[in-house]
């Protein structure tokens, strides 16, 4: 699929120029598009080994908090909630210590642990399989929750604003929680209708309430405050509650005794890495983006369902945030260079960049998780799991739209 798309870009755009150079009196367009290619690969390099300096830092602390022991707290508060959610799974069975290991690695944004548990939680999960090529009810949710990507910290996108100059790199974070709390709950309560879960547990209730409550305080400290300072107030809290995470993962590993200085330099020198591995996926997609944008194909498409929204009496601002959106289901590496090309053309503060970055943060890359999880135990058929997960994304986006219009519109 992202072989199509990102070949459809070229096609599209040369289709493009070629038609406004030979009929519409602008053959500079064919130099336009070509120049943008080249700036766009200049500037793919640029920005990841600008992000270099922050993936060093948070590497760091995020290395601490395994070290420290955060993950396994987290998973120990979450095992009653499993246990409930996923009634197939035997009560002791090493599955269900590895989901909830998964998913609080995501809850805390540690991507590159979280990934190794998701695989073997699958794997753990497909050795309850009774029929070895067909989900289990059991490996769905787990997909679908981890598609939905409740993500407590969503670091990855502080760091995109800051590197592009954001005034408050982290006033999209109320933003982002509201919007990935609710595709969450989407998906879930998705999944729980076709496999007739019973979220009326008391269990399930008790976490629903202690989630809803702590959503509710803080929101509510930020809607305190008047509309035209929405955005302030939630740049002020997200800048808050980082600030007392990082101390958090401190204070934990020097309370378990760890040299909190060695584990950080361990973990930050992974940052150097992850920001080189991301030059060839940068350039692949923000070249074909630019050429896409600079032949004008970009520039119609918008334009077209811009005036579909306006018949319909709708507000048009987020339009440019839209490919992000559409990005996001197929493609991270994809997804994440609309997010940056919506930046570079509007501006990192301007209201689609904000909505753009709320998409990216709040959900994740559907289509490239159900292939690597299920591909990795040979599951062939994914039954309600690809439409519960997409369903998840089509909810985050419109959250992710109505939210950013109550915050910075």
């Amino acid at each position: 699929m992202l072989n199509r798309i990102w070949l459809g870009f070229f096609l599209i755009a040369f289709v493009s120029c070629l038609y406004q150079a030979t009929f519409g009196g602008e053959p500079e367009i064919v130099a336009a598009a070509v120049e943008a290619s080249f700036k766009a690969a200049r500037t793919s390099v640029e920005i990841a080994l600008g992000l270099a300096g922050l993936l060093c830092f948070w590497l760091g602390l995020f290395h601490i908090a395994e070290r420290a022991g955060l993950i396994d707290k987290l998973a120990w508060a979450l095992a009653p909630l499993f246990r409930r959610l996923m009634p197939g799974v035997p009560a002791g069975h090493p599955a269900m210590g590895s989901v909830t290991m998964n998913l609080a690695a995501n809850m805390l944004g540690l991507d590159n642990a979280a990934t190794p548990l998701g695989l073997k939680a699958m794997k753990d999960l497909q050795s309850l399989n009774p029929e070895p090529e067909t989900a289990t009810d059991a490996q769905i949710l787990f997909l679908v929750l981890n598609t939905s990507s409740v993500t407590l910290i969503p670091v990855t996108i502080f760091l995109y604003r800051a590197q592009f100059g954001a005034a408050e790199p982290a006033s999209v974070f109320l933003p982002i929680l509201i919007t990935t709390m609710v595709g969450t709950l989407a998906g879930l309560c998705m999944v729980a209708w076709i496999q007739k879960l019973k979220l009326l547990d008391r269990v399930v209730l008790a976490y629903a309430a202690g989630i809803a409550a702590l959503m509710g305080l803080v929101v509510a400290s930020v809607l305190t405050a008047p509309p035209e300072l929405l955005g302030v107030r939630s740049a002020f809290i997200g800048n808050l509650l980082l600030f007392a995470i990082i101390v958090t993962f401190l204070l934990a590993g020097w309370r378990r005794g760890i040299d909190v200085y060695d584990a950080f330099i361990t973990g930050a020198k992974q940052g150097f890495e992850v920001a080189v591995n991301l030059i060839p996926f940068l350039v692949a997609m923000l070249v074909a983006v630019a050429v896409f944008r600079a032949s004008g194909a970009m520039e119609a498409l918008l334009g077209a369902v811009a005036t579909g929204f306006a018949w319909l009496g709708a507000n048009t601002d987020f339009v440019p945030a839209l490919p992000t959106a559409i990005m996001k289901s197929l493609s991270g590496s994809g997804a994440r260079a609309m997010m940056i090309e919506t930046i570079q053309t509007y501006g990192v503060d301007s209201f689609p960049a904000r909505v753009a970055a709320i998409i990216q943060g709040s959900s994740e890359t559907t289509l490239y998780v159900l292939a690597v999880y299920f591909g990795s135990v040979g599951i062939r058929r994914e039954r309600h799991a690809l439409a519960c997960g997409l369903f998840a994304d089509l909810v985050a986006v419109v959250v992710a739209i109505l939210v950013a219009y109550w915050f910075f519109h």
